[in-house]
């Protein structure tokens, strides 16, 4: 224990027979009996003060402490139930939502990361397809399409679809993938 402990204590801080006797959590005040049994409460917000004579206990104040009783808890009834904490009208405090209200923003933020696992890693990027030159126009691939197929469409050499499209593998061609097709009257050479 510290060097200065006794001072925080009720015997040393408080007038001769006074204890404290319950604390009001709601308006933040400690409330104490003297030996005389008048009830004080104390200032809002403070463990130690001016005193203040009340008229009037709270209801979460027990009418006789013992010396052993916790007097933080809500009194006991005779069957064993503690009286709720009660609003300025009287009426029972009942938070709206009880629990999961508290666990609302957790779910949000766990919601949220999962969202963004799956646009960042399951889903495909998808990357702007390089635009067709001028001289050639778009063609997309459809089901059983061969490039020998798309040329001769458009009135061209398999040659020529070649040197537009150097990295279309003709073995490979998938629908729905673009291929850039050579005009019909256009002359194409390779350049190196």
């Amino acid at each position: 224990m510290g060097r200065w402990t006794q001072y925080d204590e009720d015997d040393y801080r408080l007038p001769e027979g006074m204890k404290r006797v319950g604390y009001d959590a709601d308006s933040g005040r400690y409330y104490f009996r003297d030996s005389e049994g008048l009830v004080y409460k104390g200032p809002e917000g403070s463990e130690f003060g001016e005193l203040t004579l009340v008229s009037e206990i709270p209801s979460s104040i027990p009418q006789e402490v013992d010396e052993d009783s916790d007097l933080e808890a809500a009194p006991a009834g005779t069957d064993g139930y503690r009286i709720l904490a009660l609003d300025e009208h009287g009426t029972r405090y009942n938070p709206r939502g009880g629990a999961y209200r508290t666990l609302f923003p957790f779910f949000l933020i766990i919601a949220v990361v999962l969202l963004l696992v799956w646009r960042l890693v399951l889903l495909p990027t998808r990357v702007a397809p390089v635009p067709c030159p001028s001289t050639t126009i778009s063609y997309i691939v459809e089901p059983g399409d061969t490039c020998w197929d798309i040329a001769n469409d458009h009135n061209s050499s398999l040659d020529k679809l070649l040197i537009v499209n150097p990295k279309v593998k003709c073995d490979m061609l998938m629908p729905g993938e673009r291929v850039c097709v050579p005009d019909e009257g256009m002359s194409i050479s390779v350049r190196f």
